[in-house]
């Protein structure tokens, strides 16, 4: 079976500008695994504490999902997306200059909702301008970005720490994402209408289609056990695994972050491989939701090796974390197939509110299980307290795994 090509043109005026700010959205999201220790030392945050703060990301990230949809669906995601990341380079200035907790946790809020758009704006996006049949290919791609944001968020900040203050980088930050927002705006043409596009929906009309989705048991199917994988993931590869690996493996805070930094290679390699991976074998007739769910059992046996706390072999360790971890991105893509096109960014943010509604209980709750033990005069918490939080995650994983299972074959998937 042949399927459509992509355009290069195109590609560089949609597909470039929309991976710039999702670059930068991944880079945000991970950014504090690396400068936590500095944060911990200026204003001597808890586990709990330095949880909440970074979680405050997942949470303002989250409460944009659905009407993120509506917008998304009535103004396209080109005006939508320009909109919320000056309101990230707001966030990152304040963040910049926070004198304390209130104002840091105000800003990481304003950076979270800035930039609650790139992944679903670009999937808005991409549904209007490429083949529906590479899609897998395209959104792989796209994530693929994220990673290397990810990627930049480790041993390059480090190194830039070493020259300057992380008060200096977010400044540099913010007019980066200044920028981001100018070439969205002035670059990307405007959004294409197409035979399946609903454009004359009421408001009432969309809000019930939000609603039907959230009753759909095929999207409840797949949701639960994807929100779990996707917390876990950017729970711990967005700020745990840093102190993973200085208090359990006990590594210096250089070898940390190289090991970050491999960790984010890999993601950025997970996430274009496997969307082309999904691409290819549908060619033989195996489905992409297949693929997702294939990756995302593997995926639980790395978290595994983290619980069992395997510190002989933290480098393989870290790579295949990074990889595995991004299978269950694919089920963006799954999920939006099961519904009608013009419900799709609807769909995405749907979805999207669970994974980050997850991610910020996740990510604040890990914080607050390491918490209950005690640290060493070093400041650091023993493998036990790791062990227990990851191990959570995990459990958590395995329930929703179970429940796919006994869905899909109930409803046929």
């Amino acid at each position: 079976m042949s399927l459509p090509t992509l355009s290069l043109g195109l590609a560089a005026r949609v597909f470039l500008p929309f991976a710039g700010g999702y670059f930068l959205s991944y880079l945000y999201r991970s950014v504090n695994a690396v400068i936590a220790p500095d944060l911990v030392r200026e204003l001597a945050l808890s586990p709990a504490d330095l949880g909440l703060l970074t979680s405050t990301y997942f949470l303002t990230f989250g409460l944009a999902q659905l009407p993120l949809g509506i917008l998304l669906d009535r103004l396209g995601p080109r005006r939508v997306e320009t909109a919320l990341l000056l309101i990230a380079a707001l966030g990152a200035a304040v963040f910049s200059l926070s004198p304390g907790m209130d104002m840091l946790i105000m800003g990481r809020g304003l950076i979270g909702f800035g930039v609650a758009a790139c992944l679903m704006a670009s999937l808005k996006g991409f549904t209007q301008w490429f083949p529906y049949e590479r899609l897998p290919l395209v959104n792989g791609l796209l994530l693929g970005c994220g990673g290397l944001g990810a990627l930049a968020a480790t041993s390059p900040v480090e190194w830039a720490l070493h020259h300057t203050g992380w008060r200096s980088l977010f400044l540099l930050l913010a007019g980066a994402t200044l920028l981001a927002a100018a070439v969205i705006f002035f670059v990307m043409p405007d959004k294409k209408r197409d035979a399946a596009s609903h454009p004359h929906e009421t408001l009432d009309q969309q809000i019930g289609a939000v609603k039907a989705i959230f009753k759909s048991p095929k999207f409840w199917s797949i949701a639960p056990a994807s929100a779990a994988a996707q917390a876990s993931f950017m729970g711990i590869q967005g700020l745990w695994a840093g102190p993973w690996l200085r208090d359990v493996a006990q590594l210096s805070r250089d070898d940390a972050a190289f090991h970050l930094f491999v960790m984010a290679g890999a993601v950025a390699l997970g996430f274009v491989s496997t969307g082309a991976v999904a691409d290819y074998l549908r060619r033989f007739s195996i489905r992409p939701i297949e693929v997702a769910f294939a990756g995302m059992i593997l995926y639980m046996l790395a978290q595994l090796a983290f619980v069992l706390g395997a510190t002989t072999a933290t480098l393989p360790l870290c790579f295949l974390f990074g990889l595995l971890g991004t299978a269950s991105a694919l089920n963006y893509a799954n999920l939006a197939q099961l519904f009608p096109v013009h419900l799709s960014g609807r769909v995405s943010t749907s979805f999207n509110l669970l994974v980050f509604a997850a991610s910020f209980a996740g990510q604040w709750g890990m914080g607050a299980v390491i918490g209950l033990w005690t640290p060493d005069a070093g400041g650091h918490y023993p493998e036990a307290a790791f062990s227990a939080s990851f191990g959570l995650m995990l459990a958590l994983q395995g329930i929703g795994m179970v429940w796919f299972f006994i869905s899909r074959k109930r409803l046929g998937l």
